[in-house]
Formats: structure tokens, sequence, C-alpha cells
């Protein structure tokens, strides 16, 4: 038979099948629960007493077959300890540990001792005591429906706040019914190319190949939009056949840094207006704006053709899952039609401690301070290569977590190598470029100065110094 106890709180299935009656049964039972793990050493067991309650069997078949355990070793009893499993027994069905694969050519072994790779805030500053507070509150007001699947649309507590926020943030014009919250811009981006259907959708010819691969993993073909020092050239939609959507990051364009010039938002809304398309607008970091006020959200200009998505991944951490699309009109229903096919829902109970941090005020404190303290790391990082590397050209610093460093033409990819040499993980602007797009990508470092945690900083800085080639001459220093 196959029985269970559960003393202190603690359940173990024993099955006491086999021959030779209980008592071999028990000891048969107890060694494969050492014996694979799922007992481990030093785990106290229940007294003879309660086990053999547990069991439904004879308080002395439990003694015998502890005392038998014990003989052979598997266990170990001590006056004043109980019974435990002994702790010189190891798992003999535990997996070997895995191989470490050996490092890459020209790569010292480990994990880099420094980070400034772009896409993770720093997710040190997690405003704990603050989310907690929001949690509590959240929890004790929720409603018991909320405690059930939810609507595909989510939370309405947070969808009513979120429109007011990015109505007064974000110059966005949202309805909470517009309002759809996912779990990431990934997802975000999944549902709409799916609800989109067949076609085709531009990109912007620097950003990341993954969200390139979720469009086509839905269907859709994706053309480059050639990035330059004004943005993705818009007015090149117009000549661009079976596009249905334009995937854009005009507050901040992502990895160069430039905002989209006025005159290319206009050409992107206008060709959205002539042909029916969509222009899907990810602001991914356009809280942190540093030197002025923020860049509008592009959505403001025509609610009917913008589809906004923000995510909380770089405002606050990725741990989260929680994103929000506020949708044309005409795409809600189709929308939500798909997102009810799947498992696409994000918990219901971290929706409601998000919308109690922003009704409360803490999400506009915690923005006032990452915004103070990532200002304060890229003026570090500006000053520090004016001193120390004058010849390297920095861009892209008006807003945002991270720098576009030119370098000279063929240099990127010894700089990156270098700077792993230094503990350093760094990317090179060409890994973030459309391999078939025109022109051929310029030389330059990525560097996302709001990823290391804030005792790291300094070590991260020293170490990119290091990495830079020597040069004459002074450099520039161009916030857009």
């Amino acid at each position: 038979m196959g029985n269970s106890w559960a003393t202190f709180g603690r359940d173990l299935h024993l099955d006491l099948t086999g021959a030779g009656g209980l008592r071999a049964a028990l000891i048969g039972a107890l060694r494969d629960a050492v014996r694979t793990g799922r007992l481990a050493p030093g785990t106290r067991l229940p007294s003879s007493r309660s086990l053999a309650a547990d069991l439904g069997i004879a308080r002395n078949t439990v003694a015998d077959a502890y005392a038998e355990l014990v003989a052979e070793g598997w266990l170990s009893a001590r006056q004043g300890s109980g019974t435990r499993v002994a702790d010189r027994v190891e798992p003999l069905g535990a997996p070997p540990a895995r191989a470490r694969r050996p490092p890459g050519p020209g790569t010292r072994p480990g994990r880099p001792r420094f980070d400034l790779t772009p896409g993770t805030p720093d997710v040190s500053a997690f405003p704990r005591t603050a989310w907690l507070a929001a949690a509590r509150r959240a929890l004790t007001a929720a409603p018991s429906e909320a405690f059930g699947y939810g609507d595909p649309a989510g939370r309405p507590e947070l969808r009513t706040v979120l429109a007011d926020y990015l109505a007064r943030a974000r110059g966005v014009r949202a309805d909470p019914d517009r309002i759809v919250v996912c779990t990431g811009f990934m997802q975000g981006l999944a549902l709409l190319a799916r609800t989109l259907g067949t076609g085709r959708l531009a990109v912007e010819s620097y950003g990341l190949d993954f969200h390139r691969d979720v469009i086509t993993r839905a269907g859709l073909r994706t053309v480059p939009l050639v990035v330059d020092a004004h943005g993705a050239r818009t007015e090149d939609l117009a000549g661009l056949d079976d596009v249905r959507a334009a995937l854009l990051t005009p507050a901040h364009q992502f990895p160069t840094g430039v905002p989209l010039h006025p005159d290319r938002r206009a050409a992107a809304v206008n060709w959205a207006r002539a042909t029916g398309g969509y222009l899907l607008e990810d602001d991914y970091d356009g809280e942190f704006r540093y030197d002025r006020q923020p860049v509008g959200a592009l959505q403001g200009l025509d609610p009917d053709h913008v589809v906004y998505l923000g995510t909380a991944s770089k405002s606050l951490a990725p741990a989260l899952r929680l994103a929000w699309m506020v949708l044309p009109d005409r795409l809600v229903d189709p929308l939500l039609a798909v997102k009810r096919t799947g498992e696409w829902q994000s918990g219901q109970l971290e929706q409601l401690t998000l919308a109690e941090f922003l009704a409360s005020g803490a999400y506009d404190r915690h923005l006032r301070g990452m915004r103070l303290r990532y200002r304060r790391r890229r003026d570090q990082l500006v000053t520090a290569l004016a001193e120390r590397a004058p010849h390297v050209h920095v861009t892209g610093i008006a807003a945002g977590l991270h720098a576009v460093l030119e370098l000279p033409p063929g240099t990127e990819q010894s700089i990156v190598q270098a700077a792993r040499w230094q503990g350093l993980a760094l990317e090179g602007l060409t890994r973030f470029h459309t391999a078939t797009a025109p022109p051929t990508p310029r030389d330059a470092l990525v560097v996302a100065y709001g990823t290391p945690p804030e005792h790291a900083f300094k070590g991260a800085l020293d170490a990119l110094i290091r990495a830079l080639p020597p040069g004459d001459g002074a450099g520039r220093v161009e916030g857009e």
C-alpha cells in the first residue's frame, strides 16, 4: 500500500508494498527515500509512535525498521536529537554535476565581474519596502473575485490608474477600456503580431533580434527602416508594399539613443492614416529624461492609429512581468480574442499591487529617485571619458539608461574582447543591427550605465576605460 506521513508539517509518500511483510516494506521505502534524495542528510524523522499512527501500523514495526537502518548506516539516532538521516549518506540517484563548458578562444573562464550590457535596470534599487506596503494594502482591499482567473484585459483597478498616469506623465490619450495588461513587452508584441495576421511589419534597422523573431513566428515578415541621426526614416514607409504596421522607439531609439525627429513623427502618422496601418510605439524608457522635458508619446498625435506599449521592466524590475498596451478602439476586441486562446494573463495580485503603488504616489517618488541616480551615473561616465578617453565621441545621453560610444572603424570587436579581459560584459552596436539593412553598421559601444548595482558602478566604469584604445585629440559629447 502507499502511505504518507505529515509530521512537523512535512509530507512524504512511502510505498509499503512488496514481499516480506510491513517491516521489510517500511525499511525498503525509507532506504529508497534516502537513496533518491527525497530525505536529505540531516532530516529529522518523526518518532516511531507518530509514524506508526500516520501509517496505521504497529509502533514496534517502526522502531525495528529504524533500528535496522541505524545499524546499516542509513540513519543515526542520538539521545535528545531523535532519529535523523545520516549526514554522510548521499543520494545515489542524484545527477552528476554538469561539466563546465571550456571558455571560448581568447576569453577567460567565469562570469564577468561587471556588467554594462543593456536590457536591465539597476534591480538592486527595487523599492522593496514601498512595494511590500502597497502589496499589503492591495491584498487587504482586494475583492474575492480578484483571486479568480480574471479579465484578459487586466484588473480594472490597474487599467484605471494607468489611464490617469499615462495621460499625465506621457501625454497618452487613454481610456481604461482601451488598455490591455500583459506579462511584458514581448507578450504584447506577440499578441499584436498575431492580431495583425499576414503581411509585413516594418522595424527599425537597429533593434533587438528577438523582437523580430516574435514577429516572424506570428506569421508576419519584417522589413527594415534605416535609422540615422534623426531616428527611423519613416518617410520610406510610403514606398513599402503590404506593410501592416511599423514598430518604432520614438522617444529614445534603441540602441542609437536618438529621438524621432518631429518631421518623421508626422510622416509616420500620415502614413498610418493614409493606409489604415498601425504604429507600434515601444516606450521602453520614456520616463527617464534628464536635460529637458520628456518627449511626449507618439500616441498622443493619433490614438486611432498608434498602439502605445509601456512596461514596468525598466522603471521597476523585469521580475514583475507587468506591461500594458493602449489600443485603438478597433483593435481591442480582436486582440482580446487572441489573448483568450492561451495562458496570456499577468498575476492579478501583482496588478493590484502596481495599481496601489501608482495611486499612492510611490511610483512617481521611485522614478524621481531613479532619475537622479541614473543622471548622476551618466554624468560620471561623461566626465570619466572626457578626462581619461577624450578621443571617444559620446551620443544619446539626454535620456534612457545607456549611451553610445563611437569608435574608430574596425575596432568594435577587439574592444568588446578587451572588456572581457577586464571582467566587463559589454555589447557592441553591431550586435543590434539588422543584417539585411543598409548601410554597414558603424563601430560603437552600447554602454548601459543603468545596469550595475550602485556599489559596482565605479568598478565597471574603470574597467570600461581600461578597455578603450588610446587616442589623441578631444572627443565630443552629444545629447541627441
